[in-house]
């Protein structure tokens, strides 16, 4: 288990930040092979081609937390010495203070009890970590995508980038959906859709006082998610482009 007491938020944004890290893959897909860089003094992170340097897709970054198998602990990047006390982080802080969330607001967490104490595991629940923490920050701050990025010895620090990735459509949404719920669990997926809508700034409808259905929109087209007693999505009705509606089933 990650940190419990954090995991509602990282739920809450699961289904919208699949959908931006995905669109970030598929940007770093069209590099090939590639490494990353980071700059902090100039305040970059970088993705570049190792068999064409050229081929660059550069980023702002900026620092949310990092998470060290050493002392077992994660620290926030308000309270880190290479972050920046009223940088983006911060909003997480005020966030936890504003809905006390001590978790938020404390400079650095120690690892919970249940947590792997080495190897292979550890490692494991450290990259789990980073991605609650990304979504985490996606939901807080409504940026995106993140990155968990490996920087020595184990432990990896989470950036929030400024990239160049186009906006999330409900077009672009339909069409990869099926997909990425076979590998993703929601816990509220009717909540995640709807923090899907608002992240993205589509335009939401309940279908009805029940809600067992959403229609989002935006100039793309629109889609009707239904769902089933168990806040489940069971079939994902889309209209796109002025085209005729297709329903594609999602698995269960």
């Amino acid at each position: 288990m990650t940190f419990a007491s954090l995991q509602p938020l990282a739920d809450r944004a699961a289904l919208f930040a699949a959908l931006r890290q995905d669109a970030l893959s598929e940007a770093l897909d069209s590099l090939g092979e590639h490494r990353w860089d980071a700059d902090m003094a100039a305040g970059t992170l970088s993705f570049s081609s190792t068999t064409d340097p050229s081929r660059i897709l550069e980023t702002r970054p900026h620092l949310i937390a990092t998470i060290a198998p050493g002392p077992r602990s994660m620290l926030w990047a308000w309270a880190h010495p290479q972050g920046d006390a009223q940088g983006v982080a911060a909003q997480l802080r005020d966030y936890g203070a504003q809905y006390s969330l001590d978790e938020l607001t404390q400079a650095e967490l120690a690892f919970p009890e249940d947590a792997p104490a080495n190897g292979d595991e550890l490692g494991a629940w450290i990259a789990d970590t980073a991605h609650q923490i990304g979504r985490i920050a996606v939901e807080i701050t409504g940026r995106s995508p993140y990155y968990s990025a490996p920087i020595g010895g184990g432990t990896r620090a989470v950036f929030l980038l400024d990239a160049p990735v186009p906006p999330t459509t409900v077009a672009e949404a339909v069409t990869k959906m099926p997909r990425l719920l076979a590998g993703l669990e929601l816990s509220d997926a009717r909540g995640s859709v709807w923090d899907a809508a608002r992240l993205a700034g589509w335009n939401m409808q309940w279908t009805d006082e029940e809600f067992t259905g959403a229609t989002v929109s935006d100039a793309s087209g629109s889609a009707t998610f239904r769902f089933d007693d168990q806040a489940r999505i069971t079939n994902i009705e889309g209209a796109l482009g002025g085209g005729a509606a297709e329903s594609a089933a999602v698995p269960s």
